[in-house]
């Protein structure tokens, strides 16, 4: 008798968790949430909604990193609100290079394309895990830990990475630590920089303070 009541026990269990309606298209006119955004009306929902091409073309890397990524988020991607899913594309000229940075809202998993990448994350114990990836390789990136992307090689890297959030936030570390006004003396108390270096960084950054 135990056995069939633990049993149904788990079928309603999950069947609570089961979704209500089949998707939840983000309506942009609205505010973004943490929740993300709510659902635009079904009468007003088309297949365009589920459809995004923004990442057939390649992003401009003429900048101070040589990088460029193209997020499918649920911002341009109103198709993947509320799903847990989301994608970009990551393209790195020679000597590009994606900073030490978290995204505290998702997992991602990279799969290069084109050309070699070095990549790793360093845990929250502080172990350091890298690799030089190839084409085809896969590695993925435990949610909110450090990570970063290099191009290892002498050409053009391409890879596409998917995330386990429609939003899964961004927070790159030298800019959050010298592209803003947090007082020179502060960081070079939390850091052991010298204020030289720290206004330095500043400079290139953008940061004052």
């Amino acid at each position: 008798m135990i056995l069939p009541i633990f049993i149904a026990s788990l079928l309603f269990a999950s069947s609570s968790f089961a979704a209500v309606q089949d998707f939840c298209v983000g309506d942009l006119n609205g505010p973004e949430g943490p929740a993300g955004y709510s659902c635009k009306k079904a009468a007003k929902v088309t297949v365009d909604d589920f459809v995004f091409s923004g990442l057939g073309a390649g992003g401009n890397t003429s900048n101070i990193i040589k990088a460029a990524v193209t997020p499918a988020f649920s911002a341009q991607f109103p198709g993947v609100n509320g799903l847990g899913i989301s994608m970009a594309r990551l393209d790195l000229a020679a000597g590009g290079v994606i900073p030490m940075h978290t995204h505290p809202g998702a997992s991602e998993v990279l799969v290069v394309v084109q050309g070699s990448i070095c990549a790793g994350f360093i845990s929250s114990a502080n172990a350091v895990y890298f690799k030089s990836l190839k084409k085809g390789d896969i590695m993925v990136f435990p949610q909110g830990l450090l990570h970063f992307q290099i191009n290892a090689g002498g050409s053009p890297a391409l890879a596409f990475v998917s995330f386990s959030s429609p939003v899964p936030g961004l927070q790159i570390l030298d800019y959050a630590l010298f592209g803003n006004n947090l007082p020179t003396e502060l960081i070079a108390q939390t850091t052991f920089l010298d204020p030289a270096t720290i206004k330095k960084l500043k400079g290139v950054l953008g940061g004052s303070g």
